[in-house]
């Protein structure tokens, strides 16, 4: 299914167009206009220990692999360590503060608000300790990828906080983030976030799930298992 035109609003990967790349504890690349999946989860939803084995995995990957690093190389990294964090969270470790309704409403609104202003908002699914969504900044240079996910965190820290009387860290500061290469890719990513609640074993309709009604009615839906 995923031979469909491409849907209004969708820019892959452009060959035309430049690439800069920067890294933290895992490169990220951005390209003006492009559209993003993108995973965040909850500052818990990983016990120390989980996070020392990254370490060492992500050491043992540098030692493999000396500097200096291509952009392929760096993106082995990036598809490796998101395929374990990916396991270890569908196990449902942390508080999982997003399995409450409320909260998880919350954080839908927040990512909905500016859809249409500051990007276009395309998919996600709100799991109980995670988020994964696709989008696509409108004003990069005014509103990049790191200030919109900035603006759903701070938002939702302070309500979900406050509804909870505390004040500790709720999300975790670095994201994992991939530029979607074009409608093929596109497609994987939707039936990855329409999949992820039944992978992780929750019940039909337990998480929020949605995808832009444009892309929906042009056949970009999410497919029954």
């Amino acid at each position: 299914m995923w031979n469909l035109a491409a849907p209004p609003g969708f820019q892959g990967l452009h060959p035309d167009k430049p690439v800069t790349v920067y890294q933290r504890h895992l490169p990220h690349w951005r390209q003006d206009g492009a559209t993003y999946f993108v995973t965040f989860r909850l500052f818990d939803s990983l016990p120390q220990a989980k996070l020392n084995e990254l370490d060492g995995l992500k050491a043992e990957w540098e030692r493999r692999h000396p500097p200096p690093r291509s952009n392929a190389v760096l993106e082995e990294l990036a598809r490796m360590t998101f395929e374990r964090v990916e396991q270890w969270l569908d196990q449902g470790m942390g508080d999982c503060v997003l399995k409450e309704p409320e909260f998880a409403r919350q954080l839908s609104d927040s990512m909905r608000h500016f859809d249409g202003e500051r990007y276009e908002l395309d998919s996600y699914v709100v799991m109980p300790n995670h988020v994964h969504v696709i989008f696509r900044p409108l004003e990069p240079t005014s509103w990049a990828l790191e200030d919109i996910l900035g603006s759903w965190k701070s938002f939702t820290s302070r309500r979900i906080n406050a509804a909870l009387h505390r004040s500790d860290d709720l999300w975790q500061e670095e994201s994992f983030d991939r530029i979607i290469r074009d409608e093929e890719h596109l497609w994987r990513c939707i039936q990855y976030i329409g999949r992820n609640p039944d992978k992780a074993g929750l019940p039909k309709g337990s998480c929020p799930l949605w995808i832009r009604p444009e892309w929906d009615q042009l056949g970009w839906k999410f497919e029954t298992s």
